[in-house]
């Protein structure tokens, strides 16, 4: 597809050619067999933790937006994958340098060429969303999708680092719990519950 090609379809919201775009599920969710994976969410009280070297000791690290880093030794350094549901700016395009974008959003005019035409791209489908959002009863955060999609593929463990679900806010922003449109206790009980169900879950 041609630049002025996504634009068109993006506009007009043609999901089935933006979804020709994407590497199958499928085959993304294959990538991850048998690997030890780091999830980075963007919780604040990850700044006050020793976990960087441990994140960066994982087969594949995988953050959230613009994932900020303020220091290699809580964060770690890689970015592997970067699930994202808002525009990336050049610069942060950049400082992350990812490996694979994943477009997690539902929202498809936010949508930039740059991570549609990347290699490996990966778009998640509505239904998916839709269905999150149904069982939470809100929006779900970029956080939780992706937990619920890894959770699906034959990875070996899935790590969480930076998540205590908008206990101590986000590194990323000055939003208040009242002021986001997520359910943080529904989602924290979905993540316990497959932790509490499948041992390869952890939330360091």
């Amino acid at each position: 597809m041609t630049r002025a090609g996504f634009l068109i379809a993006r506009t007009l919201r043609h999901e089935d050619a933006l979804m020709r775009l994407s590497v199958p599920q499928g085959d993304l969710l294959g990538d991850l067999a048998g690997r030890d994976v780091a999830l980075v969410g963007n919780a604040r009280a990850l700044a006050d933790k020793d976990q960087g070297a441990g994140i960066d000791a994982a087969d594949t690290v995988i953050r959230i937006n613009r994932a900020p880093m303020p220091a290699a030794f809580s964060h770690g350094t890689r970015t592997d994958w970067l699930a994202l549901a808002t525009r990336l700016g050049d610069a942060d395009r950049s400082r992350i340098a990812p490996g694979r974008i994943l477009w997690m959003s539902p929202k498809r005019k936010r949508l930039d060429w740059a991570s549609a035409s990347s290699d490996g791209f990966y778009l998640h489908p509505l239904a998916a969303h839709r269905a999150l959002r149904d069982r939470f009863g809100a929006p779900p955060t970029t956080g939780a999708m992706m937990i619920d999609l890894l959770m699906r593929s034959r990875l070996r463990s899935l790590t969480l680092h930076g998540f205590d679900f908008f206990a101590s806010l986000s590194l990323s922003g000055r939003r208040t719990a009242d002021q986001v449109p997520h359910d943080f206790a529904a989602e924290r009980a979905m993540v316990e519950t497959l932790r509490d169900r499948d041992g390869r879950l952890r939330i360091a």
